[in-house]
């Protein structure tokens, strides 16, 4: 087995000892980490990452066994060999009971000492890599629910995917109703923190002479109504990671705090003195320009380690080749919640919104197709079931299939053609979807496998569509 840069961490009080074991399994390749406590191997674990724990069971400050029960439950891919004396075997029991992978016998494990670690090891390294596969595949379904094929989106989209695996703090920029709070969750959702929590915060809706105590939790008597205890939102994201949304309306004496916690990584809730560990991600969002010279409220040094990656959300109207796709996508979430088959699309419906500016971007969107399946008394959306505010802004264009704005190519070198739905003209789901194939295939200038990672569809689905709408492949 490769075991290049598998680390372990040995925690035992006994120097001699400690250091035998460290020259023992450093000359197998392993790499190593000492502790003579529980509380320096935790923060070793905060730190590093290990892939086996070697512990006593007799240490000052703890327990091993407690220890064993600590690790597995914050840390279930690290594997445990735990040492126990002569006559206390049944720690050792106890501690595989709590899910180490063995335990060994001081004075009798020295030959036995490197099979065991490297068994352990072995599980520790494959369960890496299960969790790899899994990671993989959550990562890619993540970001699914995000819609479109616009170059600023799939641009948007690459580098979110970039920055999920990592966790470095992020600031999303884009204005009101673009999607940060979406995005957010995709990249939380596709980082090795998705089984912990995601936690949204709206820093605007909060009042300022609460922030800290929502954000930070606080302690019983700090203040008038604080009848007891409570965690803040940024102990409930340990482990996880927590979106700050409208940035800009954070107080500056919370802000001061913020930057304290992302450089210390502890927290202190209101009232009390002694600081709380915290492993959280941070992800930030704002829609105006925080750092200028006509503002000062913002602190520099704050922004600057938020912005370490930053990813601009283009509006609507700057992607508005997205609409077609986006209100298909709309239209049938919506009409699945009114128990509604809406089956197609007047083009001019289409041609209202691809005209109209977007002000509220995606939100808006949502709620005017929402609005028209309410109002919808057929089986097509049609203009009159639109707000006057788009029906007013001018007089619309005679629209035309995508068929004729383009020729996409097939493999086959081909020109590819859309066919509408014959009755008045109107454009139904299915053509919408094909027309969004092609127009795909043609920005990757037909590389299928390209243009099923951008429609975020299996190679095999792709083919079997291109097969249904008779596409030369």
């Amino acid at each position: 087995m490769d075991i290049q840069g598998n680390s372990i961490l040995i925690v035992e009080d006994e120097a001699s000892i400690r250091s035998l074991l460290a020259k023992i399994l450093g000359l197998e390749g392993y790499k190593i980490f000492e502790a003579s406590d529980v509380a320096s191997g935790r923060e070793i674990l905060r730190n590093e990452t290990i892939h086996l724990l070697l512990t006593d069971v007799n240490l000052p400050d703890a327990n091993g066994i407690d220890f064993t029960k600590y690790v597995k439950k914050e840390y279930p891919l690290i594997e445990v060999v735990v040492l126990t004396a002569f006559s206390n075997v049944k720690d050792g029991v106890q501690a595989m009971k709590l899910g180490a992978f063995d335990y060994l016998a001081k004075g009798d494990g020295d030959e036995r000492l490197p099979l065991v670690v490297q068994k352990a090891m072995e599980k520790a390294v494959l369960n890496r890599k299960l969790q790899e596969m899994e990671f993989r595949l959550d990562s890619k379904s993540s970001f699914a629910k995000i819609v479109g094929s616009s170059q600023s989106v799939q641009r948007m989209l690459e580098l979110a995917k970039k920055v999920a695996v990592t966790d470095t703090t992020v600031l999303l920029l884009g204005e009101t109703g673009t999607g940060k709070e979406l995005l957010a969750e995709a990249i939380h959702l596709a980082s090795r923190r998705r089984k912990g929590n995601f936690v949204a915060i709206n820093c605007a809706a909060i009042p300022k002479d609460l922030q800290e105590s929502e954000l930070f939790g606080h302690k019983k008597g700090s203040f008038t109504g604080a009848s007891s205890d409570k965690k803040g939102y940024f102990e409930a994201a340990d482990r996880g990671t927590i979106f700050l949304d409208e940035l800009g309306e954070m107080s500056p004496e919370l802000q001061a705090k913020l930057l304290r916690v992302l450089e210390t990584r502890m927290l202190n809730r209101v009232g009390e003195t002694e600081p709380i560990p915290v492993d959280i991600r941070i992800i930030a969002a704002t829609n105006r320009e925080l750092v200028n010279d006509d503002n000062e409220a913002f602190r520099r040094d704050l922004y600057y380690r938020l912005s370490a990656f930053t990813i601009d959300l283009p509006a609507l109207r700057d992607r508005k080749e997205d609409i077609d796709v986006l209100v298909m996508h709309l239209l049938k979430e919506h009409a699945e919640r009114a128990n509604k088959s809406i089956s197609s699309i007047d083009p001019e419906f289409l041609d209202y919104l691809k005209r109209y500016n977007w002000p509220g971007n995606i939100r808006e969107l949502r709620n005017v197709v929402e609005r028209a399946v309410i109002l919808a008394d057929t089986d097509r959306l049609t203009p009159d079931a639109l707000p006057n505010e788009i029906l007013h802004q001018t007089a619309p264009v005679t629209v035309s299939s995508p068929a004729s704005n383009h020729t996409p190519v097939s493999s086959g070198g081909s020109p590819a053609t859309v066919s509408y739905a014959p009755d008045s003209g109107l454009v139904d789901l299915k053509s919408v979807e094909q027309a969004h194939i092609l127009k795909t295939l043609e920005s990757t200038n037909g590389n299928k496998s390209e243009a099923a990672k951008r429609l975020d569809i299996g190679l095999a689905t792709l083919y079997r569509k291109l097969k249904e709408y008779n596409i030369s492949s």
